[in-house]
């Protein structure tokens, strides 16, 4: 019988040959490991959907996310169908609850502004800036190279970006003399941002605590991360009168329906309207 060693191993080979990305694919084996607890000694192997579906149930009782429920389905269920070869996979169906739709916090020019000026670490504000600059979500900021900066053309190439689709975006003229003198200080080896060890690049966790306490020092009361620039690039692109369909094109995004959410962010539509209680009178 294959050991359990071996399935999780064939599953990181079909997730990798599928060009999933690094951190999917930590989450996939993540959840089916959790899956595999669950099971309480049971064979991997001869898991079907019933036991699935119990699981999702159970981490449903325990108040999990939406997120969390859905990736652990998809997980479980790509392993049925592309490991196990089970024919029986796409039998899980689970009625979803209906997420509350949330707007993410979005901080103003003023905050961006200040948030760069508190970031005392040189690599870490030129990150940010990056961030702002270019739309770039965390995993494509880290997974920046020299080459991908086309000086040139002023734009930065996007390689495999979410669902591995490249795309290119403009190259703000105020940030190219700072990704100059970042890797003149720094010399990475291979990406623009890298950590303590050579080569490798910076931890999201490192880039996250820097932009909390960036945001601590500018006295900034939103909960910002470093996702809130990407956020912040649509939305003041969208006050500007970009169109939807090139910040579409600009964030990478497959469906222009996602990139709508930042019209319902954008303050110029909104302070542009006459409330009706300031027609009646005094």
């Amino acid at each position: 019988m294959t050991s359990p060693a071996d399935l999780h191993q064939q599953y990181h080979d079909v997730l990798r040959a599928a060009s999933r990305a690094g951190r999917t694919i930590g989450s996939y084996l993540g959840a089916l490991r959790r899956f595999e607890e669950f099971l309480g000694g049971r064979p991997l192997g001869e898991a079907g959907p019933e036991e699935l579906v119990e699981y999702l149930r159970h981490l449903a009782r325990e108040d999990k996310s939406d997120s969390t429920i859905r990736l652990t389905s998809y997980a479980v269920r790509g392993f049925l169908r592309f490991v196990l070869d089970r024919s029986d996979w796409n039998q899980i169906r689970l009625p979803r609850r209906r997420r509350p739709r949330r707007l993410p916090l979005v901080p103003s020019v003023h905050e961006v502004q200040a948030l760069l000026d508190a970031t005392s670490d040189f690599k870490y504000r030129t990150a940010f800036m990056t961030l702002y600059g270019c739309g770039l979500r965390t995993e494509e900021l880290l997974h920046l190279e020299p080459r991908h900066i086309d000086a040139g053309r002023m734009v930065v190439r996007v390689e495999r970006g979410k669902g591995g689709r490249d795309r290119d975006v403009a190259l703000p003229e105020r940030l190219l003399p700072q990704l100059r003198q970042c890797w003149r200080r720094y010399r990475p080896q291979c990406f623009v941002f890298e950590g303590r060890i050579p080569g490798q690049p910076m931890a999201a966790t490192s880039l996250q605590r820097a932009c909390h306490q960036a945001r601590r020092q500018a006295g900034i009361d939103k909960a910002l991360v470093p996702r809130s620039l990407r956020h912040a690039f649509a939305t003041h692109l969208v006050e500007a009168g970009t169109s939807l369909r090139e910040v579409q094109a600009l964030l990478g995004h497959q469906s222009l329906a996602t990139t709508t959410i930042y019209t319902h962010l954008a303050r110029n539509w909104i302070t542009g309207v006459k409330s009706p209680l300031d027609r009646l009178e005094a």
